[in-house]
């Protein structure tokens, strides 16, 4: 029998299973906002899922170890005066959380170590800049203090949150962003858009470098993430309403490498990346399932590897950073599916007899440590993540105070209640009693 018949991939086998029901986090209202976006981020540390909440946005923080049902009167991060679209964990610091609203803002806040006592409501910074509502937060992936955010006025800004103010200001789509991807040292991201052109921007030149119309024929909103060796990952439709999956090489936009057709569902396929694996977790948002592919140099590219299927449709996803992955039992991924009223950890394992640390299936992943300061990205520097091995686990660290230091024009801003933790660097972060004496 030929040896080409069956493909060698360590990931073949991999497979998804969803931990015990006291496991899990129950009691959760998910927010029922009409916004494609995850509604749920996890690291380490904690688990933060937008909620329903009464007169304006909130949002639930949880550590990870406080499973089972979730009190209706827990503490929320209530800082937002309207619904919360986007919440997205700062890969440098497993304290410090960027939110985004229809308020029109972002806020950055620090996450105390233990439980949330009250609720919280002072941001660290509050960033203003955009006319209308902030769909999209992201973290830059190997500098310090860099955040970018993405708006329904068709803006992208990138901002220093260490001083609160605007660095970078791009706005080069005529129409609705709909995801935006960093690539693996920061130096490029890549769009989608309403007006169904994919764009690979570089935001210091602040200048659109390479486009494509069209990736996928059809009208529905699509999705692109920047995979380790620089290709871009897309979801889309055809013209038919097929689910599509692309893969395309960004100097080469004329052709695709890959392109694949999944099914006739009419839910937005969210695509979580895990660059040490290679591996391609697909999510639609009213899906039961989670499909998952390997993406590889050799034809056809992207291999589809197995389906994890459920009987509850998921609200949203959240996907766990490689280093919060179990290495004691070569788990590889842990997804956390949201549903109408609880969070679902799932997780990606593959089978091994051995209970010894796999080297092949753990190569030294992205730390929590910074590789530069915001000026020396923004003076052109770039560097790939600052790797750890994953031999002995990881075990995050205490948390780390966010100086803001304001300055420039954000210095003639009126002091309002919001924005009083801001002002007082050296109080960072304030306590509720200090706040109420204030």
């Amino acid at each position: 029998m030929s040896r080409s018949i069956v493909r060698q991939s360590k990931f073949r086998h991999v497979f998804g299973q969803a931990v015990k029901a006291e496991q899990g986090y129950d009691d959760i209202r998910v927010s029922k906002v009409t916004w494609d976006s995850s509604f749920c981020a996890v690291n380490p540390k904690f688990l933060a899922v937008i909620v329903e909440s009464s007169g304006g946005g909130a949002f639930l923080v949880l550590p990870l170890s406080k499973t089972g049902r979730v009190d209706k009167n827990y503490p929320l991060v209530i800082g937002h005066s309207g619904p919360v679209l986007d919440i997205d964990w700062c890969p440098h610091d497993d304290n410090i959380l960027a939110s985004c609203s229809e308020d029109c803002t972002a806020m950055v806040w620090q996450i105390p170590d233990h439980a949330l006592t009250r609720p919280l409501s002072d941001p660290v910074v509050v960033l203003e800049g955009h006319s209308k509502r902030v769909g999209i937060v992201s973290w830059h992936p190997t500098a310090r203090n860099i955040l970018l955010t993405a708006g329904s006025d068709n803006l992208i800004i990138i901002w220093n949150v260490g001083t609160g103010e605007p660095l970078i200001s791009m706005d080069d789509h005529p129409d609705l962003i709909y995801s935006v991807s960093w690539n693996r040292n920061g130096s490029l991201f890549c769009t989608t858009c309403k007006d169904r052109r994919l764009r690979v921007c570089d935001p210091r030149k602040r200048e659109v470098v390479a486009e494509r119309l069209a990736p996928h024929e059809g009208i529905r909103p699509m999705r692109a993430i920047f995979t380790r060796d620089g290709n871009i990952f897309t979801t889309g439709f055809t013209r038919m309403s097929q689910r599509e999956l692309g893969l395309w090489d960004p100097t080469n936009f004329e052709e695709p490498i890959a392109l694949l057709e999944l099914d006739t569902s009419n839910g937005v396929l969210l695509p979580y990346y895990d660059p040490d694996a290679n591996m391609v977790y697909l999510c639609g948002k009213g899906d039961s399932s989670v499909r998952y592919f390997e993406i590889t140099e050799e034809p056809p590219y992207v291999h589809y590897l197995n389906t994890f299927s459920s009987k509850e449709p998921q609200r949203g996803m959240g996907f766990m950073p490689k280093r919060g992955v179990d290495v004691s039992k070569c788990e590889i991924a842990r997804l956390y599916k949201l549903l109408d009223k609880k969070c679902e950890p799932i997780t990606m394992t593959v089978p091994r007899k051995s209970d010894l640390f796999q080297d092949d299936l753990y190569p030294d992943t992205a730390g929590p440590e910074p590789a530069m300061e915001p000026e020396e990205w923004l003076d052109g520097r770039d560097e790939d993540p600052i790797l750890v091995s994953m031999r002995q686990g990881y075990v995050p660290p205490k948390s780390r105070e966010l100086k803001v230091v304001k300055k420039n024009v954000l210095d003639s801003r009126p002091t309002t209640r919001r924005s009083m933790s801001t002002l007082d660097t050296n109080s960072l972060p304030l306590s509720p009693v200090f706040i109420d004496f204030l």
